[in-house]
């Protein structure tokens, strides 16, 4: 039966892990296999993670790409596949009760899915897998760590053997060279050739069994002539072996001179190899825990109202529309709008903002949340992947695996570099053999071996992907979602950050910002007469000073005789006092002074706030200030951006008064004011002339050209809209210090890069010269193929722990 698989043009990229990349060479042969199949657009590897991800198109088959990358020799675990089209919104979602399952009736076409011929999948073993998979993928709240866990078990076992087999051979054979009356007495217990049969049935032991694994993928890789790491280490270890063989076998063949057995360099190699290999795989496993982090925040358990009752479910089958109730310390289980009761909730998690925010009914809340002290009832919006937390976790993956521009080069440079390098060993050999001093054919043997060794790219592969993953997982932390690796890359050149007013430098709605009252007058009492009038208007403003009331918990009566004066103010009766509130010509119209005022009216003025006033029963009571507020964060943002040596432009439509005013208050020098929407991408325009580049950050729904049209977009999401389709970064928490942190952090990754490639590519390029004997002239210095060995699974740790410090970035706030 075919399945049909959603024709979505921008569809969302499809991740799936891809089993037994070892280097950064099998990411180049991943990628290009993937990129070569019908209907994918773009495909990218995460070394780091052990992902593909790619974008695809009409005409794109997932059978197809499964089998382009059997035949390049790796392979997509059962059921992965499925689970990854069911992440990406290809496939309709199973419920997690019997995941895979349902879309069995899905499948014959419904409006919005075309028929995508599939290639016949056999759908009973597809939906098992999946199950399986999904499984697996809930419970541990991911599915790189199963993949992760199972390899590092493997890893764990093959070390265990090769050290116990290499152990005594490397005792024997080292301990004779090491230390002489032990070797007389070695010679005097055992015939040299009977311990050569013995180091032979320990080396064939660890090579084909433990090591087995470099043969497996390095050989065929060798003969479809695309060799990788795991094909270095199998020529070096089979021509250490191969010419101990025949030291051991056919001694006939060799000179008297050259009589050498090397059983023990070629174990310990594989021992080293297994060790750097098993270290790689846990700090690999540990780069990812950002998104574990995350994924943990997942509620398991929801408590729903359903035919009256209120019942237990797992987090997973709760549908939008579900009333869910919460009590007090529990997690919030999918996003949704409070009907009643009222808490407090700490969205530190989400947004990085440590004061819990206050909920009452009508007020949103966010899955993956953690409620503190009351109870509340409210109705689920948004389930299963369209949860905020859902899309958190699907962007950082994106991220993370997404290709950086200087990714793409260290790849370029990997490709060559295997094929180089064998071509450095093969001339080792040959420089040896006809001009080495005797044995010329061990020397040039173990020099080649040697040259082999030391050049696997292992750390290369690794220093770039595990920066990101690390740096892209610490910023989510931090409430900064980078969904374009590009701009992880790009922010730390950044020069010039142009903002927007409304909704992000302020608030972007107006409050009641000041009540400065007369002699004899409080001001609780003034703001309850006054909201009584406003409650009558339709004005923005009233809204505010309602609110304002509202929020301090006043009663507002009901007012009487409520008339509206044209152009001037309104006036009303309430508890049977007059009050009348509006413009200073107003007050001057009933004869009134507002004198009183000057001082208040003179400073308000300042920061740009009209003031209103109010009288009661004939007496001027109070000067009042509606106003678009700043954000708490912003004046310290916009410090610490000037203190990176960043430039701040404010851009807005809002009046030049008002825009000059905010400036001031948060230090911005130059303001563009009075633009239009596409006025904005104008002004982008004409400020980023003089090359530098150009970050603007703006509120995301009505500055979505302008987040196009900036060389980097940076949107500022609230906790409800946090998909962003038009920026490249977007800040959860709401703030512009955020902006602050995803600088620093783009800064840190990549200094964290250049650190990781410093050492990788030096140490390679430094130590081939001395693996093929280039010190052997002199000073008699040779590198043998166990140190080459020991020295390169160090050199991949090295890289990893470098990254890993990314996990400890502090952002310097200038507070």
């Amino acid at each position: 039966m075919n399945q049909t698989v959603k024709p979505i043009h921008k569809a969302e990229p499809l991740t799936i892990p891809v089993e037994g990349m070892t280097c950064a060479s099998c990411v180049r042969r991943v990628e290009n296999a993937a990129a070569r199949v019908p209907g994918i657009d773009k495909s990218a590897v995460n070394f780091a993670t052990k992902k593909l991800t790619v974008e695809s198109a009409e005409g794109f088959s997932p059978d197809d790409l499964e089998k382009a990358i059997r035949k390049v020799g790796y392979e997509v675990p059962p059921g992965a596949m499925e689970h990854a089209l069911r992440e990406a919104g290809m496939l309709p979602a199973a419920s997690a009760g019997h995941a895979g399952h349902q879309h069995h009736h899905d499948h014959t076409g419904h409006e919005g899915h075309a028929g995508m011929d599939h290639a016949r999948m056999d759908h009973a073993r597809m939906d098992h897998a999946a199950m399986a998979y999904d499984r697996a993928a809930h419970a541990g709240g991911h599915d790189h760590m199963h993949m992760h866990q199972g390899e590092e078990g493997a890893l764990k076992r093959d070390l265990a053997i090769a050290l116990v087999l290499t152990l005594p051979l490397f005792v024997l054979e080292m301990g004779g060279h090491v230390y002489d009356p032990f070797h007389h007495w070695l010679m005097g217990v055992i015939e040299t050739q009977n311990l050569h049969y013995l180091y032979f049935v320990l080396a064939t032991a660890v090579i084909f069994w433990p090591g087995f694994r470099f043969l497996r993928l390095g050989l065929p890789a060798l003969l479809r002539g695309a060799p990788e790491m795991n094909s270095l280490v199998a020529v070096g270890v089979l021509a250490a072996y191969g010419y101990s063989l025949v030291t051991t076998f056919a001694p006939g063949l060799l000179p008297e001179s050259a009589r050498f057995v090397y059983y023990e360099a070629a174990t310990v190699i594989v021992t080293l190899i297994l060790f750097g290999r098993l270290l790689e795989a846990r700090a690999t496993g540990r780069t990812g825990e950002a998104i574990k982090k995350l994924a943990g925040l997942q509620a398991k358990t929801a408590r729903v109202e359903r035919d009256g009752k209120t019942v237990d479910i797992p987090a997973g089958e709760v549908v939008a529309g579900d009333v869910v109730v919460i009590r007090p310390g529990e997690r919030v289980p999918v996003d949704g709008t409070v009907i009643d009761g009222s808490s407090n909730v700490d969205e530190s998690m989400i947004s990085g903002e440590p004061l819990p925010v206050e909920k009452a009914a009508g007020a949103t809340v966010i899955g993956g949340t953690i409620n503190k002290t009351g109870s509340f009832r409210f109705r689920a919006d948004k389930v299963g992947r369209d949860t905020m937390l859902a899309q958190i976790i699907r962007m950082v993956e994106q991220a993370q695996g997404s290709k950086l521009p200087i990714q793409t080069l260290v790849d370029r440079v990997t490709a060559w570099f295997v094929p180089v390098v064998i071509a450095i060993a093969l001339l080792t050999f040959l420089v040896w053999f006809f001009y080495g001093p005797s044995p010329a054919l061990a020397h040039a043997l173990v020099n080649a071996v040697a040259v082999l060794i030391i050049a696997c790219p292992c750390a290369m592969g690794l220093a770039v992907p595990t920066s990101i993953v690390v740096g892209g997982g610490r910023a989510a932390e931090l409430g900064v979602l980078f969904r374009k690796g590009e701009a992880l890359q790009e922010l730390r050149n950044v020069g010039l950050v142009v903002v927007d007013k409304t909704g992000t430098v302020t608030k972007g709605r107006p409050e009641l910002t000041d009540l400065v009252t007369a002699e004899g007058f409080a001001a609780d009492e003034v703001l309850r007469l006054v909201a009584s009038v406003e409650a009558q208007s339709e004005h923005p403003i009233a809204e505010a000073i309602v609110k304002a009331a509202e929020a301090k918990g006043l009663v507002v009566p009901k007012a009487e005789t409520f008339r509206s004066v044209t152009g001037y103010g309104i006036e009303a009766v309430v508890d049977g006092r007059k009050v009348a509130v509006g413009a200073d010509r107003f007050m001057q119209k009933l004869g009134l002074s507002v004198e009183a005022f000057a001082e208040a009216a003179a400073r308000l003025g300042d920061e740009a706030k009209t003031p209103l006033y109010a009288a009661v029963d004939g007496r001027v009571a109070a000067a009042i200030a509606v106003a678009d507020p700043l954000k708490p964060a912003s004046r310290d943002a916009i410090r610490a951006l000037q203190a990176m040596g960043v430039e701040v432009v404010m851009v807005t439509g809002d009046n030049r008064r008002t825009a000059e005013a905010i400036a001031r208050q948060v230090g911005i020098g130059k303001v563009v004011a009075e633009v239009l929407p596409e006025g904005k991408v104008k002004a982008i325009h004409e400020l980023r002339s003089g090359g530098r580049k150009l970050a603007f950050v703006g509120d995301g729904i009505n500055d979505a050209p302008a987040l196009a049209e900036a060389d980097i977009g940076i949107a500022i999401g609230t906790g409800t809209d946090v998909a962003i389709e038009s920026a490249d970064v977007v800040l959860v928490g709401g703030e512009l210090s955020g902006a602050v942190s995803a600088i620093a952090m783009s800064r840190a990754t990549m200094t964290n890069i250049r650190q990781n490639l410093f050492w990788a590519f030096g140490y390679n390029v430094a130590l081939i010269p001395v693996a093929a004997g280039a010190l052997y002239p002199a000073f008699g210095w040779l590198l043998s193929p166990m140190i080459a060995a020991g020295a390169m699974a160090l050199s991949s740790v090295f890289v990893l722990g470098n990254a890993l410090r990314l996990k400890a970035v502090k952002i310097g706030e200038s507070r």
